[in-house]
């Protein structure tokens, strides 16, 4: 049976298999990897990690484990998830960039966090924000059709759109004079800084490695800038008794159910800088790879386009009609997930699918690995938006983890995913994009999933 039958799919729409890295040999060092995954990690695992259920190994003088069960994953991220902590590497990158945020905080700091902001992200507070999401997009596309016909650099424009938006939905003002310096700074830090280094995995966190002191430079230049932004907004005020209107509003009333304590300000900065970095960067991403997978796909283009039409009335957009759009985006963050790497140390020791874990053991649930994995789904390499519609099943919770799973499951979700789906509905609905340049594009993982270069688009007005 082949593919676009097993799927239910007219057998002239193939599925497409996008470009991907080749598997890594298994013969590659220890040391070969470790290079390597500086440029990028997800070309170091070898065909056995899209096979076997668990792979240990060794990272230095500690055991390490791959998870590709759901059962394990389950185990570590719900069941004992105390128990399992961001490692030194992960920390030694995210902080600069989050300072003690709701991405990296742990134990009760994290609980008060998560209690505080979770007002602030709930289907009802994320609706009062789709105003601000549709308005962007509008003036994106607007934007777009002023250039029609020439090359357009759909990476950096959906960088651009989706930084606007997080402006807008946590400040309430554009990003017009701010955006290019923000820019400035994630594109530096990704640069320089992001990239960790053999000492930032083997020294104890309390011990700096030669880059933390280049990042303790630029997390004060970030922290002045971040500041600058809350400044501004406070002085833009509030009417007293009137609703909140964006996500600071939300975020300076929020009080901890449990304590009645609200953020100081340090605490708020570093919300407000994991919101706007954590919330823009990989939704940008993840609608830059809807695209590119669209221009190579175009019948599924089409079907898109149709939706989207169909699911607006008087130029309003029906987010709970556009399921098509919706598998689409699920789809793509499945074969491209904005976080390919969850890395976990434990703090105590425990037994993980039967093997004993001791303590500061490394447990990888990577989600370029489970999303592609050869036990866990059909097809695991195509792109096939119709495994997210019915009547496929759902997938396995615990095989599927494009915003995370459990307790730490990303906060966000939900915003990213309307946001995602209604600017990719307006968009393609707008627009037929096809590509210019043929050659394959390869996603690189560092922090997120990102394409190892800008191709060209074409765009033309429907």
């Amino acid at each position: 049976m082949s593919i676009a039958e097993a799927w239910d799919i007219p057998a002239t729409r193939q599925p497409l298999v996008p470009p991907h890295p080749p598997r890594a040999s298994e013969a590659m060092t220890a040391l070969g990897r470790l290079a390597a995954m500086r440029e990028n990690a997800i070309a170091t695992w070898g065909q056995r990690a899209y096979e076997d259920d668990i792979i240990p190994g060794r990272f230095f003088w500690r055991s390490s484990f791959i998870l590709n069960t759901p059962d394990a994953i389950r185990h570590v991220l719900v069941d004992n998830y105390e128990n399992y902590t961001r490692t030194a590497a992960g920390i030694r990158v995210l902080r600069p960039m989050l300072g003690e945020g709701l991405l990296i905080a742990e134990g009760r700091a994290w609980k008060h966090q998560r209690r505080t902001l979770a007002p602030a992200f709930t289907p009802r507070a994320v609706e009062g924000l789709v105003p601000h999401m549709i308005a962007v997009t509008d003036e994106t596309i607007a934007k777009l059709r002023a250039v029609s016909g020439a090359p357009v650099d759909l990476r950096e424009t959906m960088q651009r759109m989706t930084l606007e938006i997080a402006g807008r939905t946590m400040f309430s003002f554009g990003m017009d004079r701010h955006g290019p310096a923000l820019r400035d700074f994630v594109m530096e830090y990704g640069a320089r800084l992001a990239h960790p280094h053999l000492l930032d995995m083997v020294l104890p966190l309390g011990w700096p490695s030669p880059q933390d002191f280049s990042r303790a430079r630029f997390r004060k230049r970030w922290t002045h800038f971040v500041g600058m932004l809350m400044a501004e907004r406070r002085a833009a005020g509030k009417k007293a008794g009137a609703p909140a209107r964006d996500l600071f509003d939300l975020m300076g009333a929020a009080r901890d159910p449990e304590t009645g304590e609200a953020f100081t300000d340090e605490q708020l900065g570093d919300q407000v800088a994991t919101m706007i970095l954590a919330g823009h960067e990989t939704t940008a991403t993840a609608l830059f790879w809807s695209l590119y997978l669209l221009a190579l796909d175009p019948a599924s283009q089409e079907q898109l386009a149709a939706e989207a039409q169909q699911a607006t009335t008087d130029g309003v957009l029906d987010f709970e009609r556009l399921k098509f759009t919706r598998a689409v985006v699920d789809e793509t963050m499945r074969l491209y997930p904005p976080a390919f790497l969850i890395a976990r140390a434990a703090a105590g020791p425990d037994t993980v699918a039967g093997f004993p874990v001791r303590k500061n053991d490394v447990i990888l649930i990577a989600p370029w690995l489970l999303h592609r994995h050869e036990k866990l789904w059909r097809d695991p390499n195509a792109f096939i938006p119709q495994r997210f519609l019915a009547p496929a099943p759902p997938p396995d919770r615990f095989a599927y983890l494009p915003f995370g799973v459990g307790a730490r499951v990303c906060i966000g979700a939900h915003f990213a995913l309307v946001e995602a789906t209604l600017a990719l509905a307006r968009i393609i609905g707008a627009f037929r994009v096809t590509l210019l340049d043929k050659a394959p594009v390869m996603p690189i993982g560092i922090v997120t999933t990102q394409p190892d270069r800008s191709p060209m688009f074409s765009i033309t007005p429907r």
